[in-house]
């Protein structure tokens, strides 16, 4: 969980904060204190073992050492966005993020009745080639562009053909309570919007 101030500066602008209120609210969630993890991938010409199609998770089951234990609910409780930052140049060819689009509105249908604990990350992982094909993008740009996605997006990681490596960062944007999907009397952001899309 890097704490380093350039790239917790990176995450706390003007621009994203922003971003941060209109896509979930003013006052509903926590500027980020770190940037997360750094996947980070080199070029080879050996299949990777981790490109599944996943959902990240954002609170801890039983055990929360085990990270395959942690959860998601349709309130997706303690994550407000799921944000990828690029910290390096990313082509085609430099193993970018593969989304799914449209895939969020679909997790949501997923886990509207699973209830508070929801699913964990293998259980919906598992349940993710069940749902209709979408659309597939990849996350490309510049070094210094943000993807600010919906917590529930399906994506997933793919193998390195080109030349340089590839640095990201995947920081949690923490929710302060947690998003309303129901009876609001205050109207909907637009994450919550998009859960109440899958649910209806």
């Amino acid at each position: 969980m890097y704490t380093n101030e350039p790239f917790v500066n990176s995450v706390n602008t003007p621009k994203l904060y922003n971003a941060f209120n209109q896509l979930i609210g003013e006052g509903k969630w926590i500027p980020c204190r770190n940037v997360g993890t750094f996947p980070v991938r080199f070029p080879s010409d050996q299949e990777p073992n981790d490109t599944g199609k996943h959902v990240d998770a954002s609170f801890p089951g039983n055990d929360p050492e085990n990270f395959f234990e942690w959860r998601v609910n349709v309130k997706s409780k303690g994550r407000a966005l799921l944000m990828l930052i690029l910290y390096s140049d990313v082509s085609k060819n430099d193993a970018p993020t593969v989304i799914y689009e449209g895939s969020h509105i679909d997790v949501a249908g997923l886990l509207s009745n699973k209830g508070e604990s929801g699913l964990s990350f293998m259980e919906l992982a598992n349940k993710l080639e069940e749902l209709p094909k979408r659309k597939v993008v990849y996350a490309t740009g510049d070094a210094g562009t943000v993807y600010l996605c919906h917590p529930f997006l399906v994506h997933s990681a793919q193998p390195h053909r080109g030349s340089t490596p590839k640095f990201m960062a995947q920081p949690t944007l923490l929710l302060r309570g947690e998003l309303s999907v129901s009876d609001s009397e205050v109207g909907y952001s637009p994450v919550e919007k998009a859960i109440r899309l899958g649910i209806e």
